[in-house]
């Protein structure tokens, strides 16, 4: 399968044969990012904000999915988690959802705006996590420090950052080399996407960094 970052908590994860989906399309005006062309069957928005949810961006959607259940669409299992932002639970938090994807037994987690470090019982019932898209940068998702934590709950294969400056944005967030260095990684080349496949699945957790792309 292939991911492709486009800016912010937006990417678009493929696979030959399965249902193509795109996660928290943004809006342009919002972010400072050129304007998404995107084509997917599916999108996916873990919560309300225009920097997550204009699936107006993506064509050819026949599913768009805003929040908790278990989903199958074109040999896609998809399970989303609602979340609370805060430590502390109350109805005035922003209602957040993690989606873990299943493309024919490789898992990809979308963790959206987390904000807290789940319960180790909230992780397990995640099940084997082998890609986790990990917000990194603030700003309404998680810190470094909080990321880092999270990473090291679900023990992934690969994680790939998300949800941290890179030149054009509006949004205040924090750089990625803060993330970088609480994971201890010295330097780290970016690349445009991610192709994987069960086989290539590191034993111990890597980052890979990948360039945004322009849709």
């Amino acid at each position: 399968m292939e991911i492709t970052w486009y800016g912010l908590s937006c990417f678009r994860l493929t696979e030959r044969g399965l249902a193509s989906v795109v996660t928290d399309p943004f809006d342009h005006r919002v972010t400072g990012y050129e304007p998404l062309k995107l084509k997917a069957d599916i999108v996916t928005i873990s919560h309300d904000a225009a920097g997550h949810n204009y699936a107006a961006a993506v064509k050819g959607k026949s599913h768009v999915i805003t929040g908790p259940g278990e989903y199958e669409i074109g040999g896609v299992f998809i399970t989303g988690v609602q979340t609370n932002g805060y430590a502390r639970r109350s109805l005035e938090e922003p209602r957040n959802t993690l989606y873990v994807f299943d493309f024919e037994g490789i898992t990809v987690a979308h963790l959206g705006d987390l904000r807290r470090v789940p319960s180790q019982a909230e992780i397990e019932a995640l099940g084997n996590v082998h890609v986790a898209l990990v917000p990194v940068g603030g700003g309404g998702g998680l810190t470094p420090t909080k990321a880092v934590e999270v990473i090291s709950l679900l023990e992934p294969g690969i994680v790939i950052p998300m949800h941290y400056h890179i030149p054009g944005t509006n949004l205040k967030l924090g750089p990625l080399s803060k993330f970088l260095k609480e994971m201890g990684v010295a330097s780290s080349e970016s690349q445009p996407s991610l192709k994987i496949s069960a086989s290539s699945i590191p034993d111990e957790t890597r980052v890979v960094v990948l360039n945004c792309e322009r849709s």
